[in-house]
């Protein structure tokens, strides 16, 4: 257990002198301890505001001295796969069908009647919870009536770009569906005028159903969400950690599968990222209870900002000192980046392009401490994962909202193109973008991930090294510049590649020559 606590949290360094283990790299966390006692916390949507907007919520990076490197990874730098995340599209790609993931029996309600067990009729769009014949719990969301198809479309494309790219998420598909459906449980209670509950009547479903778009045939389009496996115990938080979560030792702001989410959440647009829009779930596999993270609630994504179309400010903070100064001291006359967006009218995606966008400059609604740790490591983990979505792939996952205005689906497929392309440019530029390391017939091999994406090829210097695990040290081998693997009476040699053009940019790449067999135990990126 020593020895599985200290590669979680620790990255580069180790406890002790020995850098590298028998069983390194690891690719999962250790099998979950037993949870007990969990109880579903609240966390109040103005109180997680005003936490993040107006305090230093988690450890933050030193302005000076030694940066706090991601916690949990492997030694070749990628998340452990776990409760929070699992390698998927970059690592071994997906097919067509998969990316899709095309609904079958089990994540559709079943036909037939559906019985409604909740409503909230409040607000611009209701909907239900419902179960179908076979008795499953599926969460029923609408689209604003102003926009058709808009948050409808967000949540099922978004839900699938997070599947592919290795995220926990609810099984959320398009349906239609006809009133005669619905049928009303027992029960079933809404609040009524004076705010105490009252019993649900067929009128109240009927006049839920008037604040939502209906179609010519008189079907309604909603999302269908498949209730998520487990017992739900609340959200958790992009800082610290859930005290009652013996699993939970990693601060979720040092953790590289949340900072490299700023990435992945600038891309789609998910200016929503709050923690309130995710949910941790006591899930029991293989006789285990243990909390899982699930990222959920997309429909504030891709343009579309749930209730209405996304705010042309999409990007900006809700508040910031520095803005605010700067609009007050210039008299409003020096406009923010956002400002020269232009957006085209497609009621069914709402407001998203790519010609102002920047991911460097895009942020959520307000601090995430995830978010404002990322170092360049960070970043180029989420630009792979985004980066490895081709045109076919993205054109593939956004059919799958359904869109019925072509023109409207085309400019997302483009918006979407256009700013992978950027994320590449961006964060590609910062490290020595090599990756997918690989032994075969006696050399090394890596891709360039850059020049794939439209990056001058990387001009590397490379350099072999013994390596002494346990004093750390190296000693260069004379000669050995090629990527053939040298023959060393050492147990470990390191690869070193410079970058030519750029000589911080480096990538060091440890190899183990165990039984004869050598193999790639550790990755370290330095820019």
């Amino acid at each position: 257990m020593r020895r599985i606590l200290a590669c979680i949290l620790l990255s580069a360094a180790a406890l002790t002198a020995q850098r590298f283990y028998p069983d390194d790299p690891l690719e999962f966390e250790p099998p979950p301890r037993p949870v007990k006692d969990i109880k579903n916390r609240k966390l109040s949507d103005y109180f997680d505001l005003l936490n993040n907007q107006f305090r230093m919520a988690g450890e933050r990076q030193p302005k000076q001295g030694p940066r706090i490197s991601a916690k949990s990874v492997s030694t070749l730098g990628e998340p452990l796969q776990g409760a929070w995340w699992v390698k998927r599209h970059y690592y071994n790609r997906m097919t067509t069908a998969e990316l899709q993931r095309v609904p079958g029996p089990d994540v559709l309600p079943a036909a037939g009647k559906w019985t409604v067990v909740s409503a909230k009729n409040e607000g611009v769009t209701p909907g239900f919870v419902v179960l179908d014949a076979n008795k499953r719990r599926f969460f029923i969301k609408f689209d604003p009536m102003t926009n058709p198809q808009m948050a409808t479309s967000a949540d099922a494309i978004t839900s699938r770009f997070f599947y592919a790219m290795g995220f926990h998420v609810p099984d959320n598909n398009v349906i239609y569906f006809v009133e005669d459906q619905l049928e009303l449980g027992e029960d079933v209670s809404l609040p009524g005028r004076d705010g105490k509950p009252r019993k649900m009547t067929r009128r109240d479903l009927v006049e839920i159903l008037l604040k939502v778009p209906k179609a010519d045939d008189g079907r309604y389009r909603a999302t269908a969400s498949l209730a998520l496996p487990g017992k739900p115990v609340g959200p958790p938080r992009y800082s610290g950690t859930r005290t009652d979560d013996p699993n939970d030792i990693v601060p979720h702001e040092h953790r590289r599968d949340q900072r490299g989410l700023h990435v992945i959440d600038a891309w789609l647009d998910h200016d929503d990222s709050r923690a309130i829009n995710n949910l941790d779930a006591v899930v029991t596999e293989n006789g285990r209870s243990f909390i899982r993270h699930f990222q959920l609630d997309f429909g504030s994504t891709l343009g579309s900002g749930t209730q209405r179309a996304n705010s042309p400010r999409s990007g900006a903070y809700y508040f910031s000192w520095h803005t605010s100064a700067r609009q007050f001291f210039s008299l409003g006359l020096a406009p923010s980046y956002w400002m020269f967006a232009s957006y085209p009218h497609f009621p069914s995606i709402g407001k998203i392009e790519w010609k102002v966008f920047d991911p460097e400059r895009w942020v959520p609604e307000y601090p995430n401490p995830a978010f404002l740790n990322r170092l360049p490591d960070d970043e180029f983990w989420g630009a792979k994962q985004v980066t490895a979505f081709t045109d076919d792939d993205i054109r593939a996952i956004v059919s799958m909202g359904q869109l019925t205005d072509k023109q409207a689906e085309a400019w997302l497929v483009e918006c979407l193109i256009k700013r992978r392309d950027k994320i590449a440019h961006v964060y590609f530029s910062k490290v020595l973008p090599l990756d997918k390391f690989a032994i075969g017939n006696g050399e090394i091999s890596w891709q360039d991930l850059g020049a794939a994406h439209g990056l001058p090829a990387a001009d590397v210097s490379l350099q072999w090294s013994s390596f002494d695990n346990a004093a750390g040290t190296r000693t260069a081998i004379a000669g050995q510049v090629s990527k053939l693997i040298p023959t060393t009476g050492s147990a470990y040699s390191c690869l070193t590649l410079q970058d030519r053009q750029t000589p911080s940019h480096s990538i060091d790449v440890f190899i183990h020559h165990a039984s004869g067999t050598p193999r790639i135990v550790g990755i370290e990126r330095h820019w």
